[in-house]
């Protein structure tokens, strides 16, 4: 450890170290004023330390975001200085955070190895895998969106149904029940919930889960995971006011009127899930129940469970 004007740096290796005193034998040597000295000892310093890192639970390091030299110079010095030392020691994989504004850094991490890992509206995350003699085990990006539909039924027996001003079924006079996408962070109940009323105007709370179609090849590649809730609106007389912007129109009809349109006839995957959806609507299908309960001893959180209501009795030795 080197210390300069009051401030502690690590370097990085031996070798680092090296160039570091030679650098400043040569700067002596040429005559360099002791000022000028002791501000290129800081510069060397600046560059051969090790960027602020934290580890993770996978023998892996976290790079601080907010510690990182706005110089690309410096910063593609420190970084190459970092993963000398990180790889020597054992660490496997690097995830490096940057902002927006941390934009100039980027051609740099790509210059030593860093590869494009997933990007948000103010942010991207790049990878780096040090081993080279083992396969990166480097969780990849997210590979599912998920969506949500809305089956929702009142006490006549009727279920809600909208026309979509865009999208696939533009113009096609089909009405279909609400959907939308869940939100990072949000439970799939919470979805549902919050896009009805959004869309429809309509308050409602989720009863069962009532099936569940997976599929792939959508936005970007990704692979998609649809989920249809039965709910109950509440109070159950409302009606709906269309989203504008979203929708043409939205009303009430029987069940039958919905299930039984033309355009559902020829695909049986929709087919079974209105099957479902009706067998609820009828009291012959109770879907499976979901339910926010605590689920870690090492920090407090919650997570959304989904169970059979029926296994219930069963999981705890019941035969009634």
């Amino acid at each position: 450890m080197l210390t300069l004007g009051g401030r502690a740096r690590v370097f990085c290796s031996q070798g680092y170290l090296l160039r570091t005193s030679l650098s400043l034998k040569r700067l002596r040597s040429e005559g360099a004023t002791h000022r000028r000295v002791l501000m290129s000892e800081g510069d060397i310093a600046e560059q051969n330390a090790e960027l602020e890192a934290n580890d993770d639970n996978y023998d892996g390091k976290l790079v601080v975001s907010s510690e990182l030299p706005s110089d690309p110079r410096v910063f593609a010095s420190r970084l190459r200085c970092s993963l000398d030392s990180w790889a020597a020691a054992g660490t496997r994989g690097v995830w490096l955070k940057l902002g927006i504004s941390q934009s100039s850094l980027i051609p740099e991490a790509v210059d030593q190895g860093f590869e494009f890992h997933h990007a948000e509206k103010d942010y991207v995350m790049m990878t780096r895998w040090l081993p080279s003699a083992l396969p990166s085990t480097l969780p990849a990006n997210a590979s599912h969106q998920v969506g949500v539909g809305a089956f929702v039924v009142n006490s006549r027996g009727e279920v809600l149904v909208v026309l979509e001003r865009s999208g696939v079924l533009r113009s096609r006079g089909v009405w279909k029940m609400p959907t939308g996408v869940v939100a990072t962070g949000e439970d799939l109940t919470v979805a549902a919930e919050r896009e009805l009323l959004e869309e429809t105007g309509i308050s409602a709370r989720v009863e069962a889960m009532l099936a569940v179609r997976q599929a792939h090849g959508f936005a970007f590649g990704k692979s998609d995971m649809f989920v249809v809730l039965g709910m109950r609106p509440t109070p159950d007389e409302q009606q709906p006011v269309p989203q504008e912007s979203e929708l043409v129109d939205a009303r009430w009809v029987p069940i039958r009127e919905y299930t039984e349109q033309e355009f559902f006839n020829g695909m049986p995957l929709y087919r079974k899930m209105l099957e479902r959806c009706l067998a609820w609507a009828e009291g012959r299908y109770k879907g499976f129940r979901a339910e926010r309960l605590e689920s870690s001893v090492v920090r407090k959180r919650s997570d959304l469970l989904v169970w059979g209501e029926d296994d219930d009795r069963a999981a705890v030795g019941g035969t009634e």
